[in-house]
């Protein structure tokens, strides 16, 4: 199994929304119910989607924790 690039752990701990309700909130600190939407509905297209979906299964699988340590401080 491949370690996880610590670049790509960064980006999807601090990684913002960029429109909506939740403008300006961390994807990792987006409601559930918002996520189970978009997972039901479709992703936004390119990196924003990705970054929601992979943001998704690790909600769903209860490992929040491992992107806790890459989170920068400030902000909400």
């Amino acid at each position: 199994m491949d370690k996880p690039d610590p670049a790509v752990l960064y980006e999807l701990a601090n990684y913002r929304m960029p429109f909506g309700k939740y403008k300006g909130r961390r994807l990792l600190d987006l409601p559930e119910a918002y996520l189970v939407w978009f997972s039901q509905k479709g992703w936004p297209e390119g990196k924003l989607g990705r970054l929601m979906e992979e943001i998704y299964g690790i909600r769903r699988e209860g490992a929040e924790f491992v992107l806790k340590p890459f989170r920068r401080s400030g902000g909400e």
